[in-house]
């Protein structure tokens, strides 16, 4: 089993997947929902497959995620790392 610390990308994932899993089943408790999450420098990508009734506005909830996770904001954090 592994483990990893809050705001890791590995949790980041699981919890926006998670955010909308729940929002498509408060909304429509028939839903068919297998979305994965991937995330990377100030980009996160929904994908996979959700049948649903539910009129969800996913962007909003992916956005509601990252910030209740503590991401409000970008910094690159990398800039001061030489490229090579």
């Amino acid at each position: 089993s592994e483990s990893v610390n809050e705001g890791h990308p590995d949790k980041l994932c699981d919890q926006v997947s998670d955010s909308v899993l729940d929002d498509c089943l408060a909304s429509d408790p028939l839903s068919k929902v297998a979305c994965e999450t991937a995330v990377k420098d100030n980009m996160v990508m929904l994908c996979g497959e959700i049948t649903t009734e539910a009129k969800l506005d996913y962007e909003a909830i992916v956005r509601q995620a990252v910030r209740n996770i503590g991401f409000d904001s970008y910094v690159d954090d990398m800039s001061s790392v030489d490229s090579k």
